[in-house]
């Protein structure tokens, strides 16, 4: 049988394929991508003058033709020229990427802790951008990189990177971004060989899950993420991880179990609670303390006044955001002590500082409190 085109030929002869499901992998290639084309019924048309020899077939289309056929430019009856293109543009990449040396990683992961730095004391409202610039670069290198233990280095920055642009998203209330960069973190820290970044990716991805009221499940990954730490982590991320597993199991209404697992972070916490290796990591100071105070607020601990009270002058001031946490927090436990007063007034300061620095994630936490009627101290 004779064909108008290779472009026929191949469609009919090699794969067999109908015209209706080349225009269906077209638009599902092109979404992919995030290539604009023509509407499906246009495209119909189109695919049987380009089959025909009736009109010549361009840019983007040679390229998705390329994709979902398989095909070279020489196969599909398309200039040779842009195969030439095509390789010499991979070489570049191959190239740009073997130039990546630990000078460079570290200057990444530099980027990260720069940004890191200015999100808690700022908070994330110009964070996100910068961050995902920095992780589609990181990725456009890892992608092109074939040296062993540079892949390794580039994906771990890219966890870094991933995990706070997933916290910043967080923060702004984007769950469903936050979940993604979370995603994508976990497969950065299984190609950097890393158990202790894997683990730290599920345990925060967890409070994605907190935030869209599903504790259950919240529970469940924090466990896994112990799980996956237990014996294999320092003692510092051991303790971190039993920390966000009281908060989870906080958050279910399990308080027994949250206090359990407070006690435990309190026992693995080292006498040096910092790690050069985990530096996304904060336990000491007041920050176990203020943490174990947030438990206790959620589940309507009495307690919860004293620890909070007590963690919060010893808040580094560099940990603003964290700050607007811990007076929400601070609310709360008064509103549930019946303390009128004071939970309006931390109220009040956690709106104005939560404002400045674009917290809306505290923000909507705020706009659940509900004031008891009374005006005096509980006794």
């Amino acid at each position: 049988m004779s064909y108008a085109t290779k472009l026929q030929r191949v469609r009919k002869a090699e794969l067999g394929l109908k015209a209706a499901e080349v225009i269906d992998l077209l638009i599902r290639c092109a979404d992919n991508r995030g290539i604009p084309i023509m509407e499906a019924s246009s495209l119909k048309t189109r695919l049987s003058l380009w089959e025909n020899g009736h009109a010549t077939v361009s840019e983007p289309y040679r390229r998705l033709f390329r994709e979902i056929y398989g095909r070279r430019n020489s196969d599909l009856g398309f200039p040779d020229d842009e195969d030439d293109n095509e390789v010499g543009e991979l070489r570049s990449r191959l190239a740009l990427a073997r130039n990546v040396d630990e000078g460079a990683v570290e200057a990444f992961r530099q980027q990260v802790d720069n940004a890191r730095r200015a999100d808690r004391q700022f908070g994330g409202v110009l964070l996100l951008e910068q961050l995902q610039h920095l992780i589609d670069q990181i990725t456009g290198l890892l992608r092109h990189s074939t040296a062993r233990g540079q892949r390794e280095a580039l994906a771990g920055v890219l966890t870094e990177a991933s995990t706070l642009a997933g916290w910043v998203s967080l923060d702004r209330n984007a769950v469903s971004q936050a979940w993604n960069h979370y995603e994508r973190a976990k497969d950065a820290a299984r190609e950097a060989g890393s158990t202790a970044m894997l683990a730290h990716a599920f345990a925060e991805q967890a409070f994605v899950l907190i935030d869209i009221d599903e504790p259950r499940h919240a529970v469940e990954q924090l466990e896994h993420a112990r799980g996956l730490g237990a014996d294999h982590v320092s003692p510092l991320l051991q303790a971190w991880l039993s920390a966000a597993a009281g908060e989870g199991f906080a958050a279910f209404g399990q308080s027994d179990a949250a206090l359990t697992a407070f006690d435990d972070a309190t026992h693995l916490l080292p006498n040096d609670p910092q790690d050069p290796t985990l530096p996304f990591l904060f336990l000491g100071d007041s920050h176990l303390d203020r943490w174990r105070g947030n438990a206790l607020a959620k589940v309507g601990d009495l307690g919860a006044v004293d620890q909070l009270a007590a963690a919060l002058p010893r808040l580094p001031k560099a940990f603003v955001r964290a700050r607007v946490g811990m007076m929400v927090d601070l609310a709360y436990a008064h509103a549930a002590a019946g303390n009128r007063d004071e939970a309006q007034t931390y109220a009040r300061q956690a709106r104005t500082l939560g404002k400045q620095i674009r917290s809306d994630r505290h923000l909507r936490r705020l706009s659940g409190l509900v004031l008891p009627t009374s005006r005096s101290r509980a006794s």
